[in-house]
């Protein structure tokens, strides 16, 4: 068994554009071997690191090789875990409990690698993957800036909203009147107070699976623990924004990212 945060192994897969590389790492965590891509620019120097927290849960949203290229074209190392159970690694997957030590022992082996620049790590977490990246930046070293995009902040209001998920989510997480702390632990918006990051807030107005009184409910409880954030809201945009807007809303969320964490 080898070390949290460390490599098990390194594969090569096809470089998914010109100049750019892309592997998938198998690394431990908690004594279990857990899988994630990692893709960069070809570079002689190191790279400023970025990871970047998937949403869904096991074969729903799952990491995309064209979503982190997007992401790595911009000059940065990143590193996308699967979580726990999936794509051949080991363990089950449980909605930012147990796993999100997937994610810390990511982070820590970013960092770790010759081809990240030192420093702490910035994080955009994508709808669930918001979860995960707020409690990294309140429980887990080296963490930067957080963008958390169509994010989950009160999980007790996806119950209420997500009537498709509730089955889901009483055998994973519990069921909120009976288990109403598995539910806590995973709010953002209930322990605002202990995030150490700086966070950017983005959400569509129109959101369909998230709705955007998560992004607002995160706002306050930032707002009234004085943490410093920022909150954009896009009008009449779903979970998924379009293509040709995509990119423009990465420009501003990686100057955010710059800005913030000086990279």
């Amino acid at each position: 068994m080898g070390t949290d945060g460390t490599l098990a192994e390194r594969e090569r897969l096809p470089d998914p554009a010109p100049g750019m590389r892309l592997e998938r790492w198998t690394y431990w965590s908690q004594g279990l071997k857990v899988k994630g891509y990692w893709c960069a620019p070809e570079s002689d120097v190191p790279l400023p690191g970025l990871v970047y927290c998937r949403g869904g849960i096991r074969g729903v949203g799952m990491v995309r090789v064209a979503r982190i290229a997007t992401l790595a074209k911009r000059g940065y190392a990143v590193f996308a875990p699967f979580y726990r159970g999936n794509e051949g690694g080991e363990g089950r997957e449980d909605f930012a409990g147990e796993d999100r030590h997937d994610l810390y022992n990511g982070i820590r082996l970013l960092r770790a690698m010759p081809e990240t620049k030192p420093g702490a790590v910035p994080l955009i977490g994508f709808s669930r993957g918001a979860m995960m990246a707020l409690l990294a930046a309140k429980e887990c070293e080296g963490v930067g800036p957080v963008t958390v995009w169509g994010g989950v902040s009160d999980l007790l209001l996806t119950y209420e909203e997500r009537v498709d998920l509730r089955r889901m989510l009483k055998r994973v997480v519990g069921h909120p009147r009976k288990d109403p702390d598995q539910y806590w632990a995973r709010s953002p918006a209930c322990w605002a107070d202990r995030i150490e990051s700086p966070v950017l807030i983005v959400h569509g107005s129109v959101d369909e699976h998230v709705g955007v009184e998560h992004a607002y409910r995160l706002a306050r409880a930032l707002e009234a623990a004085n943490k410093p954030y920022r909150l954009d809201i896009y009008h009449s945009r779903a979970h998924v924004f379009p293509r040709e807007e995509d990119d423009s809303v990465l420009d501003s969320i990686f100057a955010w990212i710059g800005q913030t964490s000086g990279n």
